[in-house]
């Protein structure tokens, strides 16, 4: 058992100098490389978490702006619809305004004419009265100047 302990005493002491490089290669590389590369990855996970985080807000404006322009184009599609009912209930009025003033017109037109007619229609009854008249007194003449002959 000595003998052991002795040779593992050996192992150790030989074993030694190796450790000993193995935890300065160790610190050195933990100092020299993982460190700057450590740095380096926090500094690209701050890029690239902040590039996300850029992006992200550039989205919500978008989609704030994409939204007032959805809301601008309902307001102008509104206010256009609004002003072709107002120009079209005018145009209404308008032909309807028109339309009783033909009526109208036509109204006065159908009487004027029912008037002229009635009048024409009189002055035509005194004409056949007094040529049924002279009609007449011709006709007696005639028979008379007839009668007085034979």
């Amino acid at each position: 058992m000595d003998q052991t302990l002795q040779a593992l005493g050996g192992i150790l002491l030989n074993a030694l100098p190796t450790l000993v490089l193995v935890l300065l290669l160790h610190f050195y590389l933990k100092k020299v490389f993982f460190e700057p590369l450590g740095r380096i990855l926090k500094e690209r996970h701050a890029a690239t978490e902040g590039a996300r985080q850029a992006a992200q807000a550039s989205l919500a404006r978008a989609s704030e702006r994409a939204a007032a322009y959805e809301q601008a184009l309902r307001d102008a599609r509104t206010e256009i619809y609004r002003e072709q009912e107002e120009l079209r209930r005018g145009l209404l009025e308008e032909q309807s305004r028109a339309v009783q003033e033909a009526r109208e017109k036509a109204s006065r037109m159908v009487e004027e004419a029912r008037l002229q007619l009635a009048s024409e229609l009189e002055a035509g009854k005194r004409t056949l009265q007094a040529q049924s008249e002279e009609l007449a007194e011709l006709m007696t003449r005639h028979l008379l100047h007839r009668s007085a002959r034979a």
